[in-house]
């Protein structure tokens, strides 16, 4: 299997995203900003965006190693809303 190459790109709504290069489907992520967002960012939103990817992959990595690839079965108790306070 080849390697996969990644790029970030500005969607034409203003979203960023991170696809394979290869690769036309859906980007693996999407990251959108609101309005005060951006305002309160400025011009550094891409830079956000690069870091936010960075973080998300880098914490990726690390969980993979603690998660049981084998266990296929899901539980409907462990079902998730659809959102998570933090």
């Amino acid at each position: 299997m080849s390697p996969s190459f990644f790029e970030i790109v500005q969607l034409s709504n203003g979203d960023y995203a991170l696809r394979r290069i290869d690769d036309d489907n859906a980007p693996l992520v999407k990251i959108s900003f609101s309005d005060e967002a951006r305002e309160m960012m400025g011009d550094r939103d891409m830079s956000v965006a690069k870091a936010m990817i960075a973080a998300g992959i880098e914490t990726a990595g690390t969980m993979s190693h603690d998660i049981d690839w084998e266990d296929d079965e899901l539980d409907v108790s462990d079902a998730q809303p659809a959102y998570t306070l933090h």
